[in-house]
């Protein structure tokens, strides 16, 4: 069931402006990942980019350089319309100095191949996240493969 993106956007945003403090850098990106995954998992895109900055770069594994929420929203638009569910991050390593904090994780995802049958889906990704003035997190750099 899709969440209403007022619902999620604003627990997902919450998250982020809770663990803006880096205090530990592994507990902020695994709320962060924790965040992000329940906004895909409610299938809501436009939540989705909530997250990324109005400059942020976004380098999927099809090789496409997109730039902004707006081009991240269309992108995980796609996906919802290809029947992509099950998003997970699990957290590889993380680090954080000044306003910058930078993950890395594992991913996966439930997908379909050519003919429509479930395939499970994986890989690596790294995030790059700036503190926000009002103390929240936004993706900057986001990739994976």
């Amino acid at each position: 069931m899709v969440k209403s993106l007022t619902s999620v956007s604003a627990a997902c945003l919450c998250l982020f402006a809770a663990n803006a403090a880096f205090a530990d850098p592994a507990d902020d990106v695994t709320a962060a990942y924790s965040a992000w995954d329940a906004a895909f998992n409610a299938g809501d895109a436009k939540a989705i980019a909530a997250f990324y900055g109005q400059d942020a770069i976004f380098l999927p594994a099809t090789h496409d350089v997109i730039k902004g929420p707006g081009g991240v929203e269309k992108f995980f638009d796609g996906l919802f319309g290809m029947g992509v569910t099950g998003h997970k991050l699990e957290l590889i390593e993380a680090r954080g100095e000044g306003d910058m904090l930078v993950g890395t994780a594992k991913w996966s995802a439930s997908g379909k191949d050519a003919q429509g049958a479930d395939q499970p889906w994986g890989g690596i990704a790294t995030h790059v996240f700036e503190k926000q003035a009002d103390g929240s997190l936004k993706l900057t750099v986001h990739t994976f493969n």
